[in-house]
């Protein structure tokens, strides 16, 4: 159990007792860099907890070992991408058997010979984690520049490999956030580096064979609040620079073949409203939802006059119909939306505007775009899965409208859809809202409310949770389990306005959308009170976090990974690296006291009472910038010292990752036997 140290924090005169405070690195800056310099105390701590869960998940070692080899035997150990051509090459990756991590390659068109650009089994020997963000090729295919990340805390060293002769060049740029974007040239390259908050937040050009100290400022963005992105138009025409939070955004625009010209704006910032920027002939197009466009439109504007005040609707807002992304070609133009819940991908003909859709009949599925090199092309690359069918990788011909199936995901260990059934139901929320279940189980499952249920959740950021494929579950499918995802409020599962109604002052919606899921899946005989795992990261662990607190009795058990759980004290952290950019999605609790009471309410570590909680799975990463390793660490040391009963409480720290958990593939699975082998065993499936 942690010891309890004095600590309190005050604001707006309302002082909070916080006795686990000191489980907060003061250096923590330097331990996301080094993990050998965490505070003595703080790194026992630790220990002692991951050897206490390692104790107590003892008895399901055996499991653990069968689901992994069970979840290891459904991936094809040699798979590989869909080449995607671009010039006299077509570049891929794969991965080779018994690999941890991806190769990556191209091959000639002419004769298919392989080229192995960069090699990450090989890179990564030697290294605790590793993993590489970003593997591009020049636009001459003459130089490789890749981003990895070698202790989990997504902070990226760049290098830049000759592909002529295999040498890596001495151009190496540390404290980089991973974005990379070439100029025509093939020489000049642009990046972005983090601050000493860990925020991306400048953007240098660099001349190859130069010193990367005499990179050259293209922009640095004054706001705190604000992120910076990168990358290169479709059409390869123009660098992008994108300024945003959460809400708000700004782009900047640099002529690839002029990378040494100042960055053009293209719209100030205007609190609340967002776009982003693709161009085709001698227009921008643009996605955004200014002039009240709640669920997005398309945009034209002259490429020499791009301001608001030249916005022109191409394609017009229509309530309900929320256009999540746009992918433009020479000829043709893209969107991919959402309505009623379901994605399509619309093509547009930009020769006369006319338009049709490519959908599927299922009644829950995933769709997304690929993008690939070309630019000035009729095919359209697009993946396709369900709840209950592996992912099919697609080309499509935009003006025949055939379609070519170039991969379908494979099984090894075998695997059969109509074995299961999948549905989307609807629960009744508190206020009368309906709110979307996508669920899938074996067909020899029994639905009499006797089935274990895991019920997964996000809900915030506007992020949708797709029902596509996942070879995981189906450890857990095929011992009788229904496995169930609640499109909660915080998502933009049912439009944008969906994500407003999850947010800020509206959070607690979020919550209660969630226990109102289990309850329906309750009330509908599926599943029974106590029988439910409920399941979240990140933010979606905030939401099992909260819901929990609420409604304890709901829930068999709880696996909250890397939880964002200490939500008050960390917007009130403005030195923390996502704290001022948060502020648009939780509220800013240091100024706003209606905020500060607001997140009060419902934040699970100050909410956490003397009653009896499920059991519990808690992970966290001793290196993660995003949710720090201490939200989950307090939780827990708070936890267990006010509950009540003896339900096993675990807290499992990775002390060499970060937010994402391992970086090799099979070492992820690893952590997901632990997370499956405990829903199994506190459901008596063990």
């Amino acid at each position: 159990m942690a010891a309890c140290r004095p600590g309190s924090l005050t604001f707006h005169g309302i002082t909070r007792d916080d006795p686990y405070a000191w489980l907060r690195a003061d250096n923590w800056r330097e331990v996301m860099s080094d993990p050998g310099l965490l505070d003595g105390d703080i790194r026992a701590y630790l220990e002692a907890e991951n050897a206490f869960t390692k104790a107590g998940m003892a008895a399901t070692e055996g499991l653990q070992e069968a689901l992994f080899a069970e979840m290891k035997g459904r991936l094809k150990e040699d798979d590989s991408s869909v080449p995607s051509p671009d010039g006299t090459f077509a570049y891929y990756h794969r991965y080779e058997i018994g690999g941890q991590h991806p190769v990556f390659c191209r091959k000639s068109l002419e004769d298919e010979a392989e080229e192995i650009l960069l090699d990450g089994n090989r890179e990564a020997q030697g290294e605790a984690f590793f993993r590489v963000i970003a593997c591009e090729h020049s636009p001459d295919h003459r130089y490789l520049a890749y981003a990895a990340d070698r202790n989990g805390s997504e902070q990226y060293v760049i290098n830049v490999k000759d592909l002529d002769s295999g040498a890596q060049l001495a151009d190496s740029i540390g404290g980089a956030q991973g974005s990379i974007a070439w100029a025509n040239d093939g020489k000049t390259l642009f990046y972005v580096t983090l601050d000493a908050e860990h925020r991306p937040s400048k953007v240098f050009r660099h001349r190859l064979g130069s010193d990367p100290k005499e990179d050259v400022l293209v922009y640095a963005e004054p706001d705190p609040g604000f992120f910076i992105g990168l990358g290169v138009s479709e059409s390869r025409r123009f660098i992008i620079i994108s300024a945003h939070d959460h809400t708000t955004s700004e782009v900047r625009v640099i002529p690839a073949d002029r990378p040494e010209e100042e960055a053009r704006l293209i719209a100030p910032r205007d609190s609340g409203v967002e776009y982003e920027v693709s161009d085709q002939g001698e227009r921008f197009l643009i996605l955004t939802n200014a002039d009240g466009a709640i669920d997005f439109k398309i945009v034209e504007a002259p490429i020499d006059k791009p301001g608001r005040a030249a916005w022109r609707d191409l394609v017009p807002h229509r309530p309900g119909r929320l256009i999540l992304s746009l992918l433009v070609f020479k000829n043709h133009m893209v969107r991919l939306e959402r309505e009623e819940g379901l994605p399509r991908a619309v093509v547009t003909a930009l020769a006369d505007g006319s338009e049709h859709a490519v959908a599927f009949d299922e009644e829950a599925y995933a769709l997304g775009l690929v993008p690939g090199y070309l630019y000035d092309t009729t095919t359209l690359r697009f993946s396709y899965s369900s709840l209950t069918t592996p992912t099919r990788i697609y080309d499509y011909d935009m003006e025949t409208r055939e379609r070519e199936l170039l991969k379908e995901q494979e099984i090894p260990s075998g695997h059969n859809p109509q074995d299961y059934e999948s549905r989307r139901l609807l629960a009744s929320g508190h206020d009368g809202v309906d709110i979307p279940i996508s669920l899938v189980h074996h067909k020899s499952t029994p639905l009499d409310g006797s089935a274990p249920l895991l019920l997964y959740g996000y809900g915030a950021y506007g992020h949708a949770i797709p029902a596509g494929f996942s070879t995981n579950r189906f450890s857990l499918i095929d011992r009788g389990f229904i496995y169930a995802i609640a499109h909660v409020r915080g998502g933009t599962d049912k439009g944008y306005s969906w994500y407003l109604d999850g947010k800020l002052e509206k959070k607690r919606n979020s919550f209660l959308d969630f226990i109102a899921a289990g309850e329906a899946l309750v009330q509908q005989g599926l599943t029974r009170k106590g029988r439910i795992v409920a399941h979240g990261g990140s933010a979606g662990g905030l939401l099992v976090g909260a819901a929990v607190n609420l409604r304890p009795d709901l829930f068999g058990g709880v696996i909250a990974e890397v939880p964002f759980v200490d939500v008050l004290t960390t917007m009130c952290d403005k030195e923390l690296p996502l704290t001022p950019p948060e502020w648009p999605e939780w509220g800013n609790p240091i100024e706003d006291r209606q905020a500060y009471e607001t997140i009060a309410a419902y934040s699970p570590y100050d909410n956490v009472e003397a009653k009896a909680y499920p059991p519990m799975l808690v992970t966290a990463g001793l290196t993660d910038p995003r949710v720090t390793y201490w939200e989950p660490a307090k939780w827990v040391a708070k936890l267990r010292a006010v509950k009540t009963g003896d339900a096993p409480l675990f807290l499992k720290t990775n002390m060499s990752a970060g937010h994402g958990g391992a970086a090799g593939r099979f070492d992820k699975l690893i952590e997901v036997a632990l997370a499956y082998s405990f829903a199994l065993m506190v459901t008596g499936k063990a």
